[in-house]
């Protein structure tokens, strides 16, 4: 094995910190206004494609975590991808996850703006999305425990509003709270055409909804290089987040199912705020809204925190501007999080001059950039693992189970939701504009000749 390197960031980040990144990073504003979309499009059976859907996310995060450990650092899977499937791929990558978090945090802090109109309807959307921007700016250039004790405590509110609105809605289905005493029960979930109201297609169909709602999970790579002890907080954060997603995804769509016919669902705005507003809690929809408020919130903290980082393991690696390699005294990527920062802005502006179409063809991109993420995840642990020798492979500390039958399942999931994604008006657009992506980035390799200087940039750690 090789000694890992900690590129020279400060290691601020506690086990509680890395937990609730994780699982802030999925539980997202998806879950909150999204759901009601996926409900209409699989019915009941939404609850297998979300187990399905985050079986495949804990074998990408037993990959991840496997390199995680071995090689504890801020540039993940670019670095990953470098170092096992080549610098070409590397350079993709680390240029792939910063555009699709520039691009997330722009819808991000657009969502910030409208939230904000709920309470303040008379002030204008974009000076709400520029002050998030310019506050969670400010928290990440302060140092890193600044950013993991924000996520820490955004993740902990959309936590505790899954958890309250699963408790309160068995509650109503055990004991008829709010529903003077009558058990609502769970007939709902087969009641109107079935479980699978839709057949086996609309639960394939929703697989495409379900990937994008777990975006953002493999924050815990990126978290890596600046954890206080990887080894240990690591492997307990990947462990554990499985079995709370799937509690709060599933759980609350359990839910939300059981106590409305899921062909109701969506007619009168939030599954949340009508559950909410039954138990007769009537500041229901102003209680989702700040909800989903901090969520944007979280998800632009971290969206800010992760484009620094991939920058300024762009530039160690030689592939962006050396100038994102520049640390602060506080060991913080400050250039990479300022110019991230600054593209940021463009978005601000673009809420108002971009009609919304192009900003969904911008999007797409983001949703092909996370799968390439994910696969290029898996395919660098696979090379990894068939590098080491048998001793090697005996002493790793946190293996990838069921290796390599697991991978390459998850590859195959990967697969199927590319496909899903051609017949969805929506996201077929993602299968033009994401190869059109990937063009450029290759363009821009060879053209702006990266390609020669491999020798003598390849980090020592990355040489076998």
């Amino acid at each position: 094995m090789h000694s890992p390197t900690n590129e020279g960031l400060h290691r601020g980040l506690q086990e509680r910190h890395i937990q609730l990144i994780a699982l802030g990073g999925a539980i997202g504003v998806g879950l909150f206004l999204g759901s009601a979309t996926a409900i209409k499009t699989a019915g009941p059976a939404l609850m297998l494609s979300y187990f399905v859907g985050g079986l495949a996310i804990f074998v990408i995060m037993r990959a991840l975590g496997e390199l995680a450990v071995a090689y504890p650092v801020a540039g993940s899977f670019s670095t990953y991808a470098y170092n096992f499937l080549g610098p070409l791929p590397g350079y993709i990558t680390g240029w792939t996850y910063w555009f699709m978090w520039v691009v997330t945090c722009m819808a991000e802090i657009t969502a910030a703006g409208i939230y904000m109109t709920y309470w303040f309807p008379g002030t204008p959307q974009w000076a709400w999305a520029l002050a998030a921007l310019t506050i969670m700016t400010i928290v990440n250039l302060i140092n890193v425990a600044a950013y993991g004790e924000f996520e820490f405590w955004f993740a902990l509110i959309k936590v505790v509003t899954i958890i309250l609105m699963i408790i309160v809605g068995l509650g109503m289905i055990i004991f008829g709270i709010g529903n003077q005493g009558v058990p609502i029960g769970i007939s709902n979930l087969w009641s109107h055409g079935g479980f699978f109201a839709k057949g086996f297609s609309g639960p394939a169909l929703a697989l495409v909804m379900v990937a994008f709602a777990y975006l953002g999970i493999e924050l815990i790579g990126v978290t890596a290089g600046e954890a206080q002890n990887p080894e240990k907080t690591i492997p307990a954060a990947i462990d554990k987040v499985f079995w709370r997603i799937l509690i709060f995804y599933v759980g609350a769509l359990f839910v939300i199912m059981s106590l409305f016919p899921w062909n109701e669902i969506g007619t009168k705005g939030s599954p949340f705020v009508i559950t909410f507003d039954k138990i007769g809690i009537p500041a229901a929809a102003g209680i989702i809204n700040f909800v989903v408020l901090t969520a944007a919130l979280s998800s632009c903290n971290s969206g800010i925190f992760s484009t620094g980082r991939m920058l300024y393991n762009l530039a160690l690696q030689k592939k962006a501007p050396a100038t994102f390699g520049k640390l602060s005294k506080t060991s913080v990527p400050v250039n990479g999080i300022i110019v991230s920062a600054a593209f940021l802005l463009i978005g601000v502006v673009l809420n108002y001059l971009v009609p919304a179409k192009v900003f969904e063809y911008v999007t797409s991109v983001a949703t092909v950039g996370a799968i390439w993420i994910w696969a290029v995840i898996l395919l660098a642990q696979i090379n990894y693992r068939k590098s080491l020798s048998p001793e090697e492979v005996a002493r790793l500390k946190y293996p990838m189970p069921l290796w390599p039958i697991a991978s390459y399942l998850a590859l195959a999931f990967l697969a199927m939701v590319v496909i899903m994604m051609a017949f969805s008006e929506g996201t077929r657009v993602a299968l033009y504009v994401g190869p059109v992506w990937f063009g450029l980035l290759i363009a821009s390799y060879y053209g702006l000749g990266f390609h020669k200087e491999e020798s003598s940039t390849r980090p020592a750690y990355a040489k076998r």
